[in-house]
């Protein structure tokens, strides 16, 4: 596996001397019988897992607090001094943005993601703030994730659309497809490398927002028996656009970018300005590090699509081993740094898990592959980011397994 594909007759085969076992030839009932053994090996979720989610939260939390409290010390100090050299006061700045950043993809990847599949849920006496049914409902929304994707929102498109149709055609995180207006483009090479890298730092407010509400959108119509939307629509004049702004973007933009730096203003306008400014590299910096952990995930060309919908359990869990990737894991410094994203397989496998059993549950489900000849990959954040970017401009493709 790894190979650059071989194409016959459309369709794509990983690797002709077949290192690993086929799709076809994989014992699926087996597979299933294995991988439920697992599940069934665990302990009942407890107060230690709940702990576990809180210590988490708790680094989140540090972070962003450490980057808030840095910029006001050098505010301060700005303030009282009359001034500091750029040269002093960026560093920091810069410094203070990182915090802030790392803060905020915490607060998405280490505590709202496992919280919003459930993974908390059967915790015995756990308040009812850290369940999927009131974690960031209505007014919560301010308190506990407020970001440019609306909570609701994303835990359907993710949760659902993503998870049980990984690889198929109704994957909305499909990111081949996704971007075939640039593949297919007449752009020169290394300006879709510019075009891709620019977009890293952007996103989640150009392509999350967006095709996370559009996506709850076509539920919504397909309910209706009404033609689904293709495209995203940012114009505030349609009603999708109007959605778009104000439930979506308004919300985060106006309370991180306008009020939080009017907090400064006691300070003067320079404080004011600066706070504004820390806070945009802050975005910037959030959505690269989240845009590096997410969509690595389930995007290069050793990665496989499938053309049908899975038929059977065995097949799903098949298909989200075929179809993930982790990273580097370890310790709980190093799975945070990752958002616990590094554990993608196992969270695939067993979605509404808590953070901590995929710690647990890594070694067994390695072993599995082992026993079935599959392939568990597992290499660098950095390395399968490369890897991302490179299917993304076109220069590689997705695995496909056709016509089963």
């Amino acid at each position: 596996m790894g190979k650059q594909p071989e194409e016959i007759e459309g369709m794509f085969i990983a690797d002709k001397e077949h290192k690993y076992t086929r799709y076809a030839d994989v014992d699926q009932e087996q597979l299933e019988r294995d991988i439920d053994a697992i599940k069934e090996a665990m302990p009942p979720v407890c107060e230690e897992d709940f702990q576990h989610l809180l210590k988490l939260e708790r680094w989140g939390k540090m972070f962003t607090f450490s980057g808030i409290g840095l910029i006001l010390v050098l505010s301060i100090v700005e303030f009282v001094l009359g001034g500091l050299s750029a040269f002093v006061f960026w560093p920091l700045a810069i410094v203070a943005a990182l915090l802030i950043s790392t803060g905020n993809v915490s607060r998405w990847a280490n505590t709202t993601h496992p919280i919003l599949h459930g993974g908390y849920d059967k915790v015995p006496n756990i308040p009812e703030r850290y369940t999927k049914k009131y974690y960031a409902k209505g007014a919560r929304r301010y308190v506990d994730w407020l970001d440019w994707i609306k909570p609701d929102a994303w835990a359907y498109e993710h949760n659902i659309m993503h998870h049980y149709h990984l690889g198929e055609d109704d994957d909305p995180d499909n990111v081949e497809r996704n971007l075939q207006w640039l593949i297919q483009s007449k752009t020169p090479m290394w300006l879709r490398y510019v075009i891709v890298y620019a977009f890293t730092g952007m996103w989640k407010y150009l392509y999350y927002a967006p095709n996370t509400l559009r996506i709850l959108a076509n539920k919504k119509l397909k309910e209706q028996d009404k033609l689904e939307l293709k495209d995203f629509n940012f114009n505030p004049r349609t009603k999708g656009g109007l959605e778009l702004w104000m439930e979506y973007y308004l919300p985060y933009g106006l309370i991180k970018f306008v009020v939080f730096p009017a907090l400064f203003l006691p300070l003067g306008l320079t404080a004011v300005f600066n706070a504004f400014i820390i806070m945009l590299i802050a975005e910037f910096f959030a959505n690269v590090h989240s845009f590096t952990v997410i969509v690595p995930n389930h995007s290069a060309e050793d990665i496989y699509m499938f053309s049908e919908p899975h038929k059977s359990t065995g097949e799903f869990y098949l298909r989200q081993i075929m179809g993930s990737v982790n990273y580097n894991t370890g310790s709980d410094a190093i799975d945070f740094a990752h958002g616990f994203l590094n554990y993608q397989i196992e969270h695939h496998l067993f979605p509404n898990m808590p953070l901590s059993y995929y710690q647990k549950m890594q070694p067994l489900v390695k072993d599995i592959c082992k026993k079935h000849n599959l392939e568990y990959r597992q290499e660098s954040v950095f390395k399968r980011a490369l890897m991302s970017i490179d299917l993304m401009v076109g220069k590689t493709k997705l695995l496909r397994v056709d016509g089963i």
